[in-house]
């Protein structure tokens, strides 16, 4: 594959730091691109003067800023990944149609229909590439208020039998707000039923860190992502709202699990804990907007945006703490450090992060024939980068290689297609439905 780099990285242990060369694995994937500067500012501008290598001209031990870090023996090492790896020649982004506004997340109905929202509060379906001119009728009120409105939606696992489809958005006011999902019917012309069927437990104010990723997971029940709340100066409980993801009572800065009517299994990890809510089922989160299932392994991966870089890669486990804001790799907006530590024992380290920021924002795991190569890889949306990261991993979780394919547009939400392509939608007030496809062959 196409502008995949395999690094020579230094480590960083708890306390002391020393470089080594790490063990290069090369992958069976074709090609390397350099960057243009164009494509450094994210146009999606093609370089004519890319140039495709073989597999066995493959650069190995090439030093591309990642490195690794060991915060104790036996634990996986921490990556700090390239914000701005080599193009990925293999795939060609296409746009299938544009005129969104500010679209958020996408579904496909078993017909091959696809359900886009837009961030203001509206659902848009599209036919046969062709988005309809109406939007559907039915859909609540929100709070479309900075990175408040419609957000993520996902459809029942049973929806060819229910036909419920569930929506997460803001709702309250400017001063007050949570974060909401809810349920409702789709029909011909729209929705019917709404339901909410889950509501943060803390107001909070202003328009930030909603978070509001949906994924299913194979028992039947829907994680949640819920934001911290948002920066400084904002505050809740006297203290910077931020610490609320380190507040086991509270739902800001957690994932939630709950079933599709939105009770709380019995089997969730703080169930019978005095000192939490039983929904949580991790905790630790800044801002999730992307959550992705790993079809042939089960795993749950997130992104997570950080503040001024530290955008994590997390591996998801029930129970576990992630470390916001006690532990980070990010920096205040305003200069200086977040946190003294980037790891402490009991907290879960990220796979990998981003320094500089790409502004994580849409993933998908892919397991399908349509991308040489590709199986299990991740492509991981970013919205400063403009671009979809696309990152291999070994059976360890650890990077081995990663490339950039620049979209040219804020990437909002990556997924997969039922045709086994990978779309994204791009955050814009004109935004788009693109379509990555493999190169095609040299002739």
């Amino acid at each position: 594959m196409g502008g995949f780099v395999i690094g020579d990285w230094g480590r960083r242990m708890v306390g002391q730091r020393w470089t080594v060369k790490a063990l290069a694995m090369a992958l069976l994937l074709v090609g390397c691109a350099s960057p243009t500067q164009n494509e450094r500012n994210g146009s999606a501008t093609p370089d004519p003067t890319a140039t495709d290598l073989t597999a066995d001209n493959i650069s190995v031990g090439a030093n591309t800023g990642s490195k690794p870090t060991e915060t104790a023996a036996g634990l996986p090492m921490t990556v700090a990944a390239n914000s701005d790896a080599p193009v990925d020649s293999s795939v060609q982004p296409v746009t299938v149609l544009e005129g969104l506004e500010h679209p958020w997340g996408m579904a496909w109905l078993p017909d091959g229909t696809l359900l886009i929202t837009e961030r203001p509060g509206r659902v848009r379906r599209v036919r046969d590439g062709v988005l309809e001119p109406e939007p559907l009728a039915g859909v609540a009120p929100v709070l479309a208020e900075r990175q408040g409105g419609l957000l993520d939606i996902a459809l029942h696992p049973q929806f060819e039998d229910n036909r419920w489809v569930y929506l997460a958005y803001a709702h309250g006011t400017a001063e007050a707000n949570r974060l909401r999902v809810a349920r409702a019917k789709l029909g011909d012309q729209g929705f019917t039923d709404w339901t909410v069927i889950f509501e943060a437990n803390r107001d909070k104010p202003q328009g930030q860190h909603f978070g509001s990723r949906l994924l299913w997971l194979p028992d039947g029940t829907l994680l949640v992502a819920v934001g911290d709340g948002g920066n400084p100066p904002l505050r809740l409980d006297g203290e910077l709202i931020r610490h609320q993801a380190q507040n086991r009572q509270s739902h800001l800065g957690a994932i939630v699990r709950i079933k599709d009517d939105g009770t709380i299994p019995d089997d969730n990890p703080f169930v019978g804990d005095t000192d939490a809510d039983p929904a949580i089922w991790s905790y630790g989160h800044r801002n999730i907007q992307a959550l992705a299932l790993d079809a042939a392994t089960g795993q749950v991966w997130s992104t997570e945006h950080g503040s001024r870089g530290g955008d994590e890669l997390n591996r998801l486990q029930a129970g576990e703490n992630y470390g916001w804001p006690l532990v980070t790799y990010s920096e205040e907006y305003s200069g200086g450090p977040i946190s003294e530590a980037v790891s402490r024992p009991g907290l879960v380290d990220p796979i990998l992060y981003w320094t500089p920021a790409i502004a994580p924002s849409g993933l998908a795991v892919y397991r399908g024939d349509r991308y040489p190569q590709g199986q299990g890889q991740l492509f991981a949306g970013g919205l400063v980068a403009q671009s979809v990261l696309r990152l291999a991993l070994d059976d360890q979780g650890q990077l081995v290689g990663e490339a950039r394919i620049p979209i040219g547009q804020r990437v909002r939400d990556v997924r997969q297609g039922p045709d086994g392509l990978i779309y994204v939608l791009t955050d814009d007030p004109n935004g788009r439905l693109v379509r990555l496809e493999p190169s095609p062959e040299p002739q």
